[in-house]
């Protein structure tokens, strides 16, 4: 599927989001909810910025990022990311961040599924350590 048909899908699903981009690992813009090419450029930047601060900051760690979450009282910011793209999304106050969380992975497998053989990239997988603590697939990775 390609990112324009796949934020378009996730947004009749999700009505949390406010707003959602998918962009690739060196941060062009693949597709946007926004009209607006400066609003997306800004969303895609803060999106990228998050995923490196939160990398930087997890570094010693060894554990590879693949979600976090910046919650607001205005609402929150959801970034989630597989080998080749993230989607980042701004949602309403108080989401049901599990449920973003799935939505936004979902949107990645949809595009990833179209790419080479047909078959999803796995996002990479938490370490052990992450993964009891419960980091990972289900918790916030920051």
């Amino acid at each position: 599927m390609d990112p324009a048909r796949a934020l378009s899908d996730l947004t009749e699903i999700s009505t949390q989001l406010r707003a959602a981009a998918m962009f690739d690992r060196e941060g062009a813009a693949l597709a946007s909810t926004l009209s607006d090419e400066e609003a997306t450029r800004r969303l895609v930047q803060a999106g990228k910025a998050l995923l490196e601060a939160a990398s930087e900051a997890r570094g010693e760690f060894g554990a590879a990022l693949v979600q976090l979450e910046v919650a607001a009282p205005e609402g929150s910011v959801f970034v989630v990311c597989d080998r080749e793209r993230a989607v980042v999304a701004v949602t309403r106050p108080q989401p049901t961040s599990g449920l973003v969380f799935y939505d936004l992975k979902s949107c990645l497998r949809a595009v990833a599924a179209e790419e080479g053989d047909g078959k999803p990239r796995p996002t990479p997988a938490a370490s052990p350590a992450a993964q009891a603590s419960g980091e990972g697939e289900s918790g916030d990775a920051a």
